[in-house]
């Protein structure tokens, strides 16, 4: 004989999101807000700072240090540490373990606190190194990209790569907060700062059309990254990707749909195929513009739809085509990202701008047709 107990836990994460400009600058409350006030003195706090973002602001440890010694709601338990930015610090478990080492060595606990200020990939290795620590120390996150502000460093994951694939390793932990600072991105080659747009575009089109009109209206001003347009995008991407991150139904991603996912499927395989060479935003363009082509010829698109698509990407700096997209081999990686998800394959293709469906197989010899037609018209 026997027994089954269901066990049921419902667990509520109340995390901030902040956006502001010069978060270290001597006035600014946001970043000490966050603090939780309490009569036990100063929280204990380590920092992990990117260094490409030390190299773009030569001030920022001592802009770091000043800060808390003007706001004493945490204390530095240890020297800011510098984590070598760009995917190379996911390429292996280096950084993940330097910042372990930190945590170690500023012996926090998980009532401490861990700021991490970088790209998208700092905050996956720290993020990864945080959660695991005590199986959790508090995240604060201060993303230095676009990327980061309006996708990755909003969410609720970590990862490093490992065995050669895109975040093989990882957690879903939740940050305790975000703080978004829009100067950070000042210091950013044009390359990075466009590579959000992208993913503006790519949530615009499977969720909100009247986001999608706009950045197609100010295309030519995001382009030029005028600041009022630009900080607008990062603001409601971050907040889409939010939104459905609360109201999905499947935060953890238990299941096997990623909806938010549109034209990753090629863009992470290209991605590796290049060593990186391709960034994640172009690599996410030229994804986003063929599964639209696909999309189209499945009959599912409007001829209309796709021609604003295949505009507005050029528009905003993109190349909708990429030679590693010819040499892609389109059944393994469609496979690999089936198994990325963790069971049933889940495609999202376009039904029209802000509208997507979900479809579970694909006609390879049409979505090559796709491929064939980016080549012919923007190779």
């Amino acid at each position: 004989m026997s027994k089954i107990i269901r066990q049921k836990i419902a667990v509520t994460y109340d995390f901030p999101v902040a956006f502001t400009r010069n978060a270290l600058a001597p006035d600014n409350e946001t970043l000490a807000g966050i603090f939780p006030p309490g009569a036990s003195g100063p929280h204990r706090l380590a920092v992990a700072v990117d260094s490409g973002v030390v190299g773009a602001f030569p001030g920022l440890m001592r802009d770091i240090e000043a800060y808390f010694t003007r706001h004493p709601v945490a204390r530095l338990a240890a020297p800011v540490l510098t984590v070598p930015g760009g995917e190379r610090c996911k390429a292996d478990l280096s950084a993940y373990q330097a910042v372990l080492d930190l945590i170690f060595e500023a012996r926090l606990c998980r009532q401490s606190y861990l700021l991490v200020v970088g790209g998208g990939a700092v905050l996956d290795a720290a993020g990864f190194a945080a959660a695991t620590a005590h199986r959790g120390v508090r995240l604060i996150r201060m993303p230095s990209t676009a990327l980061g502000q309006n996708d990755a460093g909003v969410g609720v994951k970590n990862a490093v790569n490992y065995f050669g694939r895109k975040n093989f390793l990882g957690s879903f932990a939740p940050p305790f907060a975000v703080v978004n600072d829009f100067a950070l991105l000042d210091g950013l080659p044009e390359n990075e700062r466009r590579a959000g747009l992208a993913e503006a575009v790519k949530i615009a089109l499977i969720k909100d059309k009247v986001f999608f009109d706009e950045l197609f209206a100010h295309r030519a001003a995001l382009n030029a990254f005028e600041q009022a347009p630009f900080e607008r995008s990062i603001e409601r991407c971050a907040e889409l990707h939010l939104e459905h991150i609360a109201t999905g139904g499947d935060p953890f991603e238990f299941g096997s749909s990623r909806p938010l996912d549109f034209g990753h499927w090629s863009a992470h395989a290209m991605e590796e195929a290049t060593s990186g060479a391709l960034g994640h935003g172009c690599a996410v363009a030229v994804g986003v513009a063929l599964d639209s082509v696909y999309s189209r010829l499945a009959g599912l698109l409007p001829e209309a739809d796709l021609t604003r698509i295949l505009a507005i990407l050029p528009d905003l700096g993109f190349a909708p085509w990429h030679p590693a997209l010819e040499t892609l081999d389109m059944e393994a990686s469609i496979e690999s990202f089936r198994e990325h998800l963790g069971g049933r394959l889940f495609l999202s293709m376009l039904t029209g701008i802000g509208s997507r469906v979900e479809i579970n197989d694909v006609d390879f010899g049409l979505m090559r047709r796709a491929a064939a037609m980016l080549r012919e018209r923007f190779s």
